[in-house]
């Protein structure tokens, strides 16, 4: 059984202030041990539950966080390659996507440092006329190749959008945002522990989930902060602009979701 995990960084155990995820502060090692501490018991839980082959890769910024002399030795690491492949070696021979460390979508009451991609400008992600974030976008990049989102863990806002995209999913909830920019966290030993659990127990009902296919073709629509972040974006091929900080494009394949961009 092949299970992939997809990393981001806002929705990790112990997270619980910007500056952890920002790379330039003092933080941010501490926030990258915390990350791979998730990970780890993430592939720990995979395994556990029937994975005989678990492929990681992490997105926050780009990528490149994971410390991968401290990784668990049965897994195997890879950078996403950008833009628009946000899991390189996701195909259809995998069982099941387990996404770590994740937060809610843009605008999220609550949500600890909720986003949508592109905090400094995305305001709002619409796939057929439905607001998703980062969640529905990577669950159906996912349902192109037909493999479905099985657990998703972060703060309680990120395991409500999740079940409120997806439906049947496992989620772990570590952390509750107090605001925006602070969290109030589990300790780290029960946090890895539900992570642990969780994993196991969806890998262990990989067949159970249902991949999320949105249907086609896709009408995905992006607004932005301001219009003048619109600009480029509107002059590209099959991109529409709807308005001064909206654009739109149509979508014969799930696997564009993010390519279009």
């Amino acid at each position: 059984m092949k299970i992939y995990i997809l990393a981001d960084m806002e929705g990790i155990s112990g997270i619980r202030t910007w500056p952890q995820v920002q790379s330039a502060s003092p933080e941010y090692e501490e926030g990258r041990k915390l990350m791979m501490w998730d990970i780890n018991a993430a592939i720990d839980g995979a395994f556990s539950g029937g994975a005989t082959e678990v492929v990681v890769t992490d997105t926050h910024a780009g990528g490149g966080q994971v410390r991968i002399a401290e990784m668990d030795p049965r897994a195997i690491y890879e950078l996403p390659i950008w833009p628009g492949n946000l899991m390189p070696s996701l195909d259809k021979s995998f069982d099941g996507v387990i996404l770590i460390g994740h937060h809610a979508k843009a605008g999220t009451i609550n949500g600890f440092l909720d986003h949508t991609m592109n905090s400094g400008e995305w305001f709002e992600f619409r796939i057929n006329g439905k607001v998703v974030g980062e969640i529905g976008i990577e669950a159906t990049y996912a349902g192109h190749f037909d493999v479905p989102v099985i657990m998703v863990s972060g703060d309680g806002t990120t395991g409500i959008e999740a079940k409120a995209t997806l439906g049947k999913v496992e989620t772990a909830v570590v952390k509750w945002g107090v605001c925006r920019n602070k969290a109030k966290c589990l300790s780290l030993e029960k946090a890895h522990d539900i992570i642990r659990k969780t994993a196991k127990r969806a890998v262990s009902n990989a067949k159970s989930f249902s991949p999320f296919k949105p249907k086609l073709p896709i009408t995905a629509e992006l607004t932005f902060y301001r219009s003048d972040m619109a600009d480029g974006y509107a002059a590209r091929m099959g991109v529409e602009r709807v308005d001064a900080r909206t654009i739109r494009c149509k979508l014969d394949s799930r696997g564009d979701i993010i390519r279009w961009l």
